[in-house]
């Protein structure tokens, strides 16, 4: 079969079968050997029997949440491509063979933009149009590098094996981000088209809670990019507080009255301590993404991981621990040229902030060097034959198109006899090991 067009589905007797109407006259009107797949997420009020007399298979998805609906429907998909769409009547399932097009040509993921096919009075509040969705798809594009420009577009298609290749997690909302980025980091050929977004034919109010499923986005976003969570802003933070920690390690600054002394020091000392530890951070981060094979490998984390050891890590925390000690054993001797006396704080804190920075950026070093090592356990036990490297699909597989026993495995330990997916259909799945 060709082409599945999967639906989530929760309580929208209102409009899903006037949907699946659309989608099956479309599958007719241009000869697709299709099937369109209404993946219910419980619905009360009958949305089930409107669907299947409508045309369409529909699937039980036990486990609530956009995300597990949709990842039920394309388990239970049968098509090589799959196109999903709200069941609520604002795409147009009588328009999709530009998707079509796009797929048979060879692209990965094709993403609707609603925002060059158009939006209709109405179809998408003010704060979503002019704020959120820009907002998030720009946010996207400077993590990820990618090139989509409307990042939640709920109308999108893709291969049905790359997807289930990604290991795709997200039980909400947030599953519209997660796709696009998931195919981004893994190189997938991703496409756009414009399509155009109509006021949904629903009296009720949508499920998409603003500020609750924006944040799940933005917050996806940051944690699948360490560089822009932790490295850019603890490198800014290191760099502010080595600037000023150095000026005033040697003497007061005044500018224009306004005295900066040994208490701006200590602010700048944990401006030094708190941006180490992030950019210590985001290198474990990296680390430990790139070998489970969620993030994408570049120079610094194949060096990281490659290159440093504990034991350097020990020497370099030691050097640094030493330099600190140096330090206080200059302040003790200060100490002691004053009878171990009252001394003057200005004088003192000079020397015992820098060094003390020191000792704590040593610890941080040694402990962080410590649990890279322990990621490094894993990666670095016996390899299995050539044969047996090569057992399990990787991603790089899935996006050059890769059929064969893999796909068909995994066809059958996700789909039911009966057409339904059970209630572990959020559960996790293995990451591909493409990077290890």
């Amino acid at each position: 079969m060709e082409l599945s067009v999967v639906m989530p589905c929760l309580n929208e007797a209102e409009t899903v079968e006037t949907c699946v109407r659309k989608a099956v006259a479309f599958l007719e009107a241009h000869g697709i050997d299709g099937e369109v797949v209404v993946a219910d997420n419980g619905s009360t009020d009958g949305s089930q029997a409107l669907a299947e007399g409508a045309g369409a298979r529909v699937v039980p998805v036990a486990l609530k949440g956009y995300g597990n609906a949709l990842m039920g429907g394309i388990r239970a998909a049968k098509g090589t491509y799959v196109i999903m769409g709200d069941a609520d009547d604002s795409y147009d399932f009588t328009d999709l063979m530009p998707f079509v097009t796009e797929l048979r040509d060879g692209a990965d993921l094709v993403m609707g933009n609603r925002f060059e096919g158009g939006i209709a009075p109405g179809a998408m509040p003010p704060l979503h149009r002019y704020l959120g969705n820009p907002v998030l798809s720009f946010v996207g594009r400077l993590f990820f590098g990618s090139k989509i420009g409307d990042f939640h577009c709920g109308l999108r298609g893709f291969r049905r094996d790359t997807a289930l290749a990604l290991g795709l997690q997200s039980s909400g909302m947030e599953f519209a981000s997660e796709l696009v980025v998931k195919m981004t980091l893994s190189e997938a050929k991703i496409t756009e088209v414009p399509t155009t977004l109509a006021k949904d034919g629903r009296s009720r109010p949508p499920h998409l809670n603003t500020w609750r499923d924006g944040w799940r986005h933005l917050r996806f976003l940051l944690l699948y990019s360490p560089r822009w969570l932790f490295l850019i802003p603890g490198v800014v933070l290191m760099a502010l507080g080595l600037v000023a920690g150095v000026a005033l390690a040697v003497t007061p600054i005044d500018i224009r009255g306004v005295v900066f002394d040994v208490d701006t020091l200590v602010g700048a000392s944990a401006a030094v301590v708190i941006g180490f530890q992030a950019v210590v951070f985001s290198l474990l981060t990296k680390a430990y993404g790139v070998t489970e094979g969620f993030l994408r490998p570049d120079k610094r984390a194949a060096w990281l991981l490659e290159k440093w050891s504990f034991e350097k890590g020990l020497i370099s925390g030691g050097l640094l621990a030493l330099a600190g000690l140096v330090g206080v054993g200059f302040s003790v001797v200060h100490w002691h040229g004053a009878q171990f006396g009252e001394l003057n704080a200005r004088e003192t804190l000079r020397m015992v902030v820098p060094s003390a920075t020191a000792l704590m950026m040593s610890c941080q070093l040694i402990l962080g060097t410590a649990f890279l090592s322990i990621l490094g356990i894993r990666r670095s036990s016996h390899p299995g034959t050539a044969s047996q490297a090569h057992e399990q699909l990787t991603l790089a597989d899935a996006v050059g198109g890769a059929q064969g026993t893999a796909d068909e495995k995994a066809e059958d330990e996700n789909l039911l006899d009966a057409g339904t997916v059970d209630e572990n259909v959020g559960e996790e799945r293995s990451v591909p090991e493409q990077t290890r």
